[in-house]
């Protein structure tokens, strides 16, 4: 097989592979303009409710080991051993970590919930221009 056939190869293999996490068929001949993504307020709220769940029980839960990991790593070096110090180390970098993790559901969460809010303002905006525009006909 040549180069230029190999390549072609893997142009369209990466392109299938693209196409199917996308959540695409393989075939694009068979993909209809009406098979896009569609949700409802009430999954984003359930979704938002549980990014708050998942929040509080990651903020509970996610800590619960810092006071005895930090004894132990003092304990440590104070009797001499490296360990202590990398033990401190791994405790910073959790504690970072989570710290991360919890602005990133937070984020989600509140997302959600204004995404939620914004979306009911404007279809009860919608459904009060277009009663309103049938009622401009009816004055005509």
């Amino acid at each position: 097989m040549s180069f230029e056939d190999e390549w072609a190869t893997a142009k369209d293999t990466a392109r299938d592979t693209a196409t199917r996490l996308a959540g695409l068929p393989a075939d694009p001949g068979r993909w209809s303009p009406g098979a896009g993504l569609s949700v409802r307020q009430d999954h984003l709220g359930g979704i938002g409710r549980a990014a708050y769940a998942l929040h509080g029980r990651l903020a509970k839960d996610g800590n619960h080991a810092r006071t005895d990991t930090s004894e132990a790593a003092t304990a440590l070096k104070s009797h001499g051993f490296r360990t202590g110090a990398a033990l401190e180390t791994v405790r910073d970098a959790w504690s970072a970590q989570l710290r991360t993790l919890l602005d990133a559901v937070a984020h989600i969460s509140n997302h959600l919930d204004h995404s939620v809010a914004s979306h009911a303002e404007d279809d009860a905006e919608i459904a009060t221009s277009l009663s309103l525009s049938k009622i401009s006909e009816y004055i005509k």
